[in-house]
């Protein structure tokens, strides 16, 4: 085993696998630019491994963006931070290794489109997933209101993407939208054990088997950029200071009637 470790990430080598560990649990890993880079990279450099990890650090998996900056938000760090977070969805989707979601904590907002984004995805019993959009001032739009809907049916990825409701790692499966649920103890060991799986695979034949599922991806690709250009022309609005300025305040929000 090799580790590789910057602030924000491990890159880790397990087996024939490349283990990318966020590393933010102070908040929850919620990525920012220079997370998502760090982690564009690797993506793009994983030739050498057979398969890709995705992962949390500290009980958590992925808070999605970060919002500190979002009750003063200047149109250039959000439109760094929404380019940022489509890149690295881009970047799982394009990379030629499989890549899986070893979820073992909470997966919100864009936390929970990582794991839309990733190939397969194995969560922790105490995992739970659930999109944030509407109740801190902004929108899923790259994963949760297009591909998701192909992943889970259009009826529940509204209800996740619109109710920002939480929901236990059983009813994600229930769902679709992760492929097992193991015991927490359990996770790190079965998701090592699924990927020893990739060793006897092709690795030609599995990145065209990749690339060639990729095509309600690309469909959605105009939406996303729609979305965030749409996202970009909201930095500054009521909704999306009062949203987030709640968050960090841990209080309700109080969104007013648009005129």
């Amino acid at each position: 085993m090799s580790t590789s470790t910057t602030t924000s990430v491990v890159l880790e080598s397990l087996d024939s696998s490349l283990w990318i560990r966020l590393n933010r649990p102070e908040r929850r890993n919620a990525f920012d630019p220079e997370m998502c880079a760090t982690i564009v990279d690797a993506l793009h450099d994983a030739n050498s491994y057979r398969s890709v990890v995705i992962t949390g650090s500290g009980g958590s998996f992925c808070a999605g963006g970060s919002l500190g900056q979002l009750s003063e938000p200047t149109v250039p760090e959000m439109r760094k931070l929404y380019r940022s977070s489509l890149a690295l969805f881009d970047a799982i989707r394009s990379c030629p290794r499989p890549v899986v979601a070893a979820v073992n904590g909470a997966a919100a907002g864009g936390g929970n489109e990582l794991v839309v984004a990733c190939d397969l995805a194995v969560a922790a019993r105490s995992a739970t997933f659930g999109q944030t959009g509407p109740r801190v001032g902004s929108s899923p739009v790259s994963g949760a209101t297009n591909v998701m809907g192909v992943q889970i049916g259009e009826k529940r990825a509204k209800e996740l993407s619109m109710l920002c409701r939480r929901y236990p790692a059983e009813r994600a499966y229930e769902m679709g939208l992760v492929n097992e649920v193991v015991d927490d103890d359990a996770l790190e060991q079965h998701v090592r054990a699924l990927c020893r799986e990739f060793e006897a695979l092709s690795p030609r034949y599995l990145e065209i088997t990749k690339i060639s599922s990729n095509i309600w991806w690309n469909s959605a690709r105009d939406s996303f950029s729609t979305g965030l250009g749409m996202l970009v022309q909201a930095i500054g609005s009521e909704d999306m200071t009062e949203g987030a300025r709640a968050f960090l305040d841990k209080r309700k929000p109080q969104f007013p009637l648009p005129e």
